[in-house]
């Protein structure tokens, strides 16, 4: 599956963009066993995002990158989804639902 599609990727500002920002907008939605990224940056080349991870130990703002989840497995071998139901919304209604 296509972890962001090109309609969404043009929504998505580029790295840096909303470092000013008070509650910039998460995206996407990508999981895998316990793990859930929100995406709000993206880089020119399309694989360093900035967002907001949560884990099992915890949830943070941070970078990652795309291809190295794209590449993980988790219990059943299954590989990271995108929630394709997720609306775009600020980081703090997500904070709050955590």
């Amino acid at each position: 599956m296509e972890l962001i599609s090109k309609e969404i990727e043009d929504k998505i500002p580029l790295l840096y963009a909303t470092k000013e920002q008070q509650d910039p907008i998460a995206y996407v939605k990508l999981f895998l066993d316990g793990w859930t990224w929100y995406i709000t940056e993206l880089s020119i080349d399309k694989d360093i995002c900035f967002g907001y991870v949560v884990s099992p130990f915890g949830s943070e703002l941070g970078y990652f990158s795309l291809s190295e989840i794209q590449e993980a497995k988790g219990s059943l071998g299954l590989g990271v989804e995108r929630d394709l139901g997720f609306k775009p919304q600020p980081l703090s209604q997500l904070k709050k639902e955590q």
